[in-house]
């Protein structure tokens, strides 16, 4: 059972640092050896630190009692090399003289939805909420995806010995057409400006802002202006039609692509909507396309129809992912970083 704690511990030398660091919000904890429970979480603004280190090192004040000499980092980015700049936040290092700087023998690096995919087989039913679908099946394949500043996309494979292997990618770049009227009139617009529109382009909270002012043009013929949150504020307050059909476009196009990534790596383990968009706005999300455009493959809609997915709603789990990646044996599919 994964849990999270705060507090109790003397001065310990066997806790390892554990982070999730997104375009917003970087998450920090400790984890006792061979342990997945998080001690101490706490979550830092990123636009309030100039590097990642001060970060760190901000969270290890906060915690004097621990002395962390190998540490996991889950990254919203591609991990290739030891030079890693953040898709979707200034801060850009090395992966080798971060460790340097905060003292440690050990430190893995690995992309965000490659962590929140390995936390997935430790997740239990208290983690998550069911929308649609039959039941998962066991030892099967498990897919995740979800939209925050960015759209992260990963897997997770079973492999021998009841191990799992997380796949390393960037399925949330990979480009998108309309699939209806509405979808075509706001990507012709995008399209003026930007060569190239992607999954993320639209489902992300960039991209509900993006959604919300091409509608606006198409409907007002004059582009409305409104933060992600003021979006989903006014939609799901049903105060303000337009914000209503931005959220609600943004969930279908949403299932189109989470089951386009069931298809592709044969989920039958069930599919997860990370990020924290989605668990905020649950009664919306449940009621919306998502669900019926992720069945709406044509031939294989049956398939895709027995295909569980589910919301994740617990605090840090890509903590969860990060841990597991420093315990014996770990190993993925795709780029990956190591000391």
């Amino acid at each position: 059972m994964v849990q999270f704690r705060k507090g109790g511990f003397q001065l310990a030398q066997n806790l390892n640092l554990i982070a999730d660091i997104g375009g917003t919000n970087a998450r920090f904890a400790l984890v006792e050896n061979g342990s997945l429970s998080a001690i101490e979480p706490k979550s830092l603004p990123c636009a309030e630190y100039p590097t990642i280190v001060d970060a760190a090192l901000a969270y290890l004040e906060s915690v004097p009692y621990a002395k962390p000499e190998r540490s996991a980092i889950a990254i919203a980015t591609p991990v290739n090399g030891d030079h890693l700049t953040m898709t979707n936040h200034s801060w850009g290092f090395s992966i080798k003289a971060v460790g340097e700087k905060l003292g440690l023998t050990h430190l893995k690096v690995l992309n965000d939805y490659t962590a929140l995919a390995l936390a997935l087989p430790y997740l239990t039913e208290d983690h998550y909420v069911k929308i649609g679908g039959g039941d998962k099946q066991i030892d099967q394949v498990m897919a995740v995806i979800g939209p925050g500043t960015g759209l992260g996309v990963s897997g997770v494979v079973p492999v021998h010995n009841k191990s799992w292997l997380p796949l390393e990618g960037e399925g949330g770049h990979i480009s998108y057409g309309p699939l209806n009227d509405d979808e075509a009139k706001v990507i012709e617009l995008i399209r003026q400006t930007k060569d190239h529109v992607s999954a993320e382009t639209l489902v992300s909270g960039p991209g509900l802002s993006l959604i919300y002012e091409m509608l606006s043009q198409v409907v007002d013929n004059k582009p409305g202006l409104l933060k992600p949150h003021e979006i989903t504020q006014k939609a799901l307050e049903e105060s303000h039609p337009i914000a209503i059909k931005a959220l609600s476009m943004m969930f279908g196009i949403l299932g189109s692509v989470a089951g386009n990534l069931a298809l592709t790596l044969g989920a039958r383990g069930g599919v997860f909507i990370g990020g924290g968009i989605i668990p905020r706005t649950l009664d919306f999300f449940n009621d919306s396309a998502f669900r019926e455009r992720f069945e709406s493959k044509g031939r294989f809609t049956p398939y895709l129809s027995a295909i569980p997915t589910y919301v994740i709603n617990t605090d840090y789990p890509a903590l969860i992912g990060a841990a597991a990646s420093l315990q014996p044996g770990y190993q993925s599919v795709g780029v990956n970083s190591d000391d």
